[in-house]
């Protein structure tokens, strides 16, 4: 039985398509700092693709005295303060893979919880239209772990969650993926992702193409039930 066609790439933003969690960090350490508080290397990497309401819940833990609303945009200004300095630092292999599937006409959604002026302000960095759809922190009701991010994206696109990859760098990110239904793709930078059980871990997306995701999903693709497709 032929397998069914990728139908898209789901992409998180942060830590997956550009290097932006050390600009993360960079806010979070002097604002803890400012109101008496220390802030570890390790309480920071253990943010790493939290929403950022949790983040925030976090902050406020560690002695932030301000509300989420404002513990977010705070950080959000900081972050998009350094991207217009410094532009899109873009992961290894990233931009080229993304324009290879535009250019292969593959459908592709930016899939973040960061705030959705903010994802939308790196979409307007990139020197090409590289994104169909973008579901940011701020469009949905449950962020990552939970599936909804990814589920609102394949429906926004009109595909079946089962024919995308999604491509992640962090276990709260995959986890998401994973119980999307799509095939999950983990490529890490701050922490590890063996034992959360994506599909597959690559180091970075160095020289991989539309055709490499393609191989992926029809790999895992015949390796599951033959079930009536729908789009979600």
């Amino acid at each position: 039985m032929t397998s069914p066609a990728l139908a898209a790439v789901l992409w998180d933003m942060d830590g997956t398509l550009v290097d932006t969690e050390p600009y993360w960090m960079a806010a979070e350490t002097p604002l803890v700092e400012r109101f008496g508080g220390t802030w570890s290397h390790e309480q920071a990497l253990g943010m790493v693709g939290l929403a950022l309401e949790d983040s925030a819940r976090l902050l406020q833990n560690a002695g932030v005295p301000w509300g989420t609303d404002e513990i977010i945009a705070y950080l959000t200004d900081e972050v998009l303060r350094q991207l217009a300095v410094t532009g899109v630092p873009f992961r290894p292999g990233a931009r080229e893979l993304l324009a290879d599937l535009k250019a292969a006409g593959v459908k592709t959604a930016l899939v973040t919880m960061s705030m959705r002026r903010m994802a939308l302000s790196v979409v307007d960095l990139i020197d090409f239209p590289a994104f169909d759809v973008v579901v940011a922190g701020d469009d949905v009701e449950r962020p990552k772990p939970h599936p909804d991010p990814y589920l609102q994206a394949a429906a926004l696109l009109g595909a079946d969650i089962r024919d995308t990859v999604a491509i992640e760098d962090s276990p709260n990110g995959l986890r998401s993926a994973i119980a999307s239904g799509a095939v999950s793709l983990g490529v890490p930078l701050m922490v590890p992702l063996d034992g959360v059980g994506a599909h597959a871990l690559w180091p970075d997306l160095t020289g991989r193409t539309a055709t490499d995701l393609r191989a992926l999903h029809a790999a895992q693709t015949q390796t599951r039930p033959d079930e009536t497709r729908v789009n979600r």
